[in-house]
């Protein structure tokens, strides 16, 4: 069974941890807020009071449970959280008035995979950092595995926020 990284100590000179508004802490956790180049799709697009992300592929490629450990999963759906979240950002200009809804994961999974939930708890762990576990960040979730994902990434995730509900 996974073991869940234990969660970073946010220090910054300024503020402590229950001042630190979302934006803070994404940057905490490396999340990347510079400008996006425009590409085929729309990473993130608004439709009322909801922002709806494209998926975000992780940089790190191949099978879990056939090559891959779930701690490597996990790190590459860590990895496409900050991805949704720059997009996010991009699309909307912060973080701070939001509440995540929902969680698509997609793993990419040898036929005997069963721990999808468990890598995709990467990125649901970052979300609750950043937004709270109760409250705004407090989401559904589908964890699913997949025969192949695009360009053989290993995890694939798309989200849905709230805006002014954060």
């Amino acid at each position: 069974m996974i073991q869940r990284p234990a969660y970073r100590v946010f220090s910054g000179p300024t503020k402590k941890l229950n001042q630190m508004t979302p934006n803070d802490k994404a940057r905490e956790l490396g999340v990347c807020f510079e400008p996006q180049p425009a590409g085929y799709l729309n990473m993130c697009v608004r439709t009322g009071n909801l922002l709806i992300t494209s998926g975000h592929v992780s940089d790190m490629k191949g099978v879990l449970g056939g090559g891959l450990t779930v701690e490597q999963g996990y790190t590459a759906a860590q990895e496409c959280c900050r991805k949704i979240l720059r997009s996010v950002f991009n699309a909307h200009g912060t973080l701070n008035d939001l509440k995540v809804l929902k969680v698509l994961g997609c793993v990419y999974s040898a036929p005997t995979f069963v721990e999808q939930h468990l890598v995709i708890n990467g990125c649901s762990d970052m979300l609750h950092q950043i937004f709270g576990r109760e409250g705004a960040g407090f989401h559904a979730r589908s964890a699913l595995g997949f025969a192949a994902l695009p360009t053989g990434a290993a995890v694939e995730v798309e989200a849905i926020f709230e805006v002014g509900a954060g």
